[in-house]
């Protein structure tokens, strides 16, 4: 079957959507492998790979390197070995002084070099045995026009011919997180080019509701149907915390504070809003309590009846989370540390940290058989 004619097939629809976070994408990986075993032994193969039962893979930032390998037919596992191979030539040596208060901390060559190993000269549009084997969505974030650009593999997507661009320049582009990494200058035809960064610039450093409006809006040629029995979105997060400032400290903030704080706030404030809206819309046996007066929103849906099935695995990176999953030696600045996005040597920690949050959080009640691969 090619891949339009699965994207179009009746029946249920599956998705998996991979947050952003930096080196923090090694909590996923856990959580991947997990999956990945729950559905091999579901289906009575061992074989089984997440294109094989996902229709949709998506990712923003360093989901999106998650995303496209699990997309070419990657194992979790084999996504795993690469991934902490990466990320230490990633987030390798600094730029000096001058070239980090000028620029960026990072040169970018290495994860060129890294992506081109990983996807050659794959194209978007390619499919089969040297592309893709089931639908991508790669969500970055055109700079010079402030617009966010989910592309996607939908060989009936408007624009799909001219936005064919290699794998790897995209994957790159969603990943030139601002002060990290340069733009991603990409060339659109006739003319144009775009400078593209992280994809996490956008509101959609979770993609998953991206996802489900791109697969349900008239505008996107999929036309999937909603409904709980219809639609599985499973997302996976990167690791969270908890900020609480002094207040004393921020009753007066200059300039230089309130720039370097903004991003954060925003972020925060974007993947808060992503997680109401997809438990508002769904059926979740994971919905978290976002607040007091949200609550898990069990029970409640913008209509009559849930728009999807949605399962949500991520993990608090503090004491109390940590312990909960017997990870109780890590040190007070260790787990500080964690929480940042470029600390390379935190990438087996972290991964660690993803394969006890599944062992807990995974059931395997929650792959229901009506989602099963026919």
């Amino acid at each position: 079957m090619n891949l339009k004619d699965r994207l179009s097939s009746p029946g249920p629809k599956r998705i998996l959507s991979l947050d952003g976070g930096g080196i923090r994408g090694a909590v996923t990986l856990g959580y991947l492998e997990k999956i990945e075993s729950v559905l091999r032994k579901q289906h009575q193969n061992p074989q089984m790979r997440l294109c094989d039962y996902f229709d949709l893979i998506g990712g923003t930032s360093t989901g999106a390197i998650i995303a496209a390998a699990l997309a070419i037919g990657k194992t979790a596992s084999e996504v795993k070995d690469l991934y902490l191979k990466l990320g230490g030539e990633i987030f390798g040596d600094k730029k000096g002084f001058l070239g980090i208060a000028l620029r960026n901390k990072y040169d970018e060559a290495p994860l060129k070099l890294a992506l081109q190993s990983m996807f050659g000269d794959m194209k978007m549009g390619d499919e089969g045995e040297n592309g893709l084997k089931t639908g991508l969505c790669i969500v970055t974030k055109r700079m010079d026009t402030f617009s966010t650009w989910p592309l996607t593999n939908h060989p009936d997507t408007k624009y799909f011919d001219r936005n064919r661009f290699y794998l790897r320049d995209i994957v790159r582009a969603s990943t030139a997180a601002p002060s990290y990494f340069t733009p991603e200058v990409i060339d659109l035809g006739g003319g144009e080019v775009g400078t593209f960064v992280d994809g996490g610039m956008s509101m959609m450093n979770n993609p998953a509701l991206q996802m489900f409006l791109m697969v349900t809006v008239k505008g996107y040629p999929f036309c999937w149907k909603t409904g709980s029995d219809q639609l599985k979105i499973v997302s996976i997060g990167t690791g969270t915390r908890n900020i609480t400032l002094s207040a004393e400290k921020y009753r007066n903030p200059s300039l230089l504070q309130i720039a370097q704080m903004a991003p954060e706030q925003f972020m925060h404030d974007a993947a808060e809003l992503v997680e109401i809206l997809m438990q508002y819309f769904s059926e979740s046996p994971t919905a978290r309590e976002i607040d007091k007066n949200f609550g898990k929103l069990e029970g409640e849906t913008i209509s009559d009846k849930a728009a999807f099935s949605y399962l949500r695995y991520n993990i608090q990176l503090d004491r109390s989370s940590l312990n909960a999953i017997g990870m109780t030696d890590i040190g007070d600045k260790q787990l500080e540390d964690l929480t940042e996005m470029d600390d390379a040597d935190n990438r087996f920690i972290l991964s660690e940290i993803g394969d006890k949050a599944a062992q807990f959080q995974i059931l395997e009640n929650h792959f229901s058989p009506q989602f099963r691969v026919q």
